[in-house]
C-alpha cells in the first residue's frame, strides 16, 4: 500500500519507565507486555526495550518501551534514554518509602532533559508492591504528591496483575492525544504560512 494507506491510524510511541532500583520496573513491563511474573532479580543495566502492539481510539499503537536501570551510578547513561520519549512512567515501591520521596529528582531530571518541554508532558505514576503488607507509603500521600502535579496515580501489583494495564493505557491514551495535537500543530502552521507570504508580495 502506497501513500493512499491512512497513516494517522498506525502510530509509534516511545515509552520510557523510570524510578529508583528495585522497585519493579521490569516485572511491570514483563507483566504488560507478557502477562507473566518476571521473578528475575537481576539488575536492568542501562536500558531494554520491549514492545507491544495496542488499539487505542481506533489507532494502532506501536508502544516501544524502554526498561531503565535505576541504580544511581547509571542516572547520567540513563538520561541519555529520554530524548525522543512519548510518554512517561513513574514508579516506585509502596513499601520502600525512599523510592517515593525519589520521585521528585526523578521527574526532574527527566524533565530537565526532553525536547519540546512542556510541563503537562504525558506521564503516569505507578506505586507497585501494593500486594506486600509492610507498606510504607499511604495511598493518600502519593495521591497528594500526583495531584499536585496533575499526574494520574495508579496503585499496581506487577505480581498480581493489578491496575498494570490500565495504567500503561492511561499513559499510551495521553502520549496518542499529545502526539496527535502537535502533529496537526504542525500541520496548521505550515498551512498557515501562504497567505502571509501573498500579504507581502501585495504589499510592495
Amino acid at each position: 500500500q502506497g501513500p493512499s494507506m491512512d497513516a494517522s491510524k498506525k502510530v509509534d510511541l516511545k515509552i520510557i519507565i523510570i524510578g529508583a532500583l528495585g522497585v519493579g520496573k521490569t516485572s511491570l513491563l514483563h507483566q504488560y507486555v507478557h502477562k507473566t511474573f518476571y521473578e528475575d532479580y537481576r539488575t536492568t543495566l542501562g536500558a531494554s526495550i520491549l514492545t507491544k502492539v495496542v488499539a487505542v481510539d481506533n489507532t494502532t499503537l506501536k508502544l516501544q518501551i524502554w526498561d531503565t536501570g535505576g541504580q544511581e551510578r547509571f542516572r547520567s547513561m540513563v538520561s541519555t534514554f529520554y530524548k525522543g520519549s512519548d510518554g512517561c512512567m513513574l514508579a516506585f515501591d509502596v513499601t520502600d518509602r525512599e523510592s517515593f520521596e525519589s520521585l521528585d529528582n526523578w521527574r526532574d531530571d527527566f524533565l530537565e532533559k526532553v525536547i519540546p518541554r512542556e510541563q503537562d508532558f504525558p506521564m503516569v505514576v505507578l506505586g507497585n508492591k501494593i500486594d506486600l503488607c509492610d507498606r510504607q507509603v499511604p495511598k493518600e500521600t502519593a495521591s497528594a504528591w500526583c495531584k499536585e502535579k496533575d499526574i494520574p496515580y495508579f496503585e499496581v501489583s506487577a505480581k498480581n496483575n493489578i491496575n498494570v494495564a490500565e495504567a500503561f493505557e492511561t499513559l499510551a491514551k495521553q502520549a496518542l492525544m499529545t502526539y496527535k495535537g502537535i502533529f496537526e500543530s504542525y500541520l496548521t502552521d505550515s498551512i498557515k504560512l501562504t497567505p502571509n507570504d501573498k500579504a507581502k508580495k501585495s504589499c510592495c
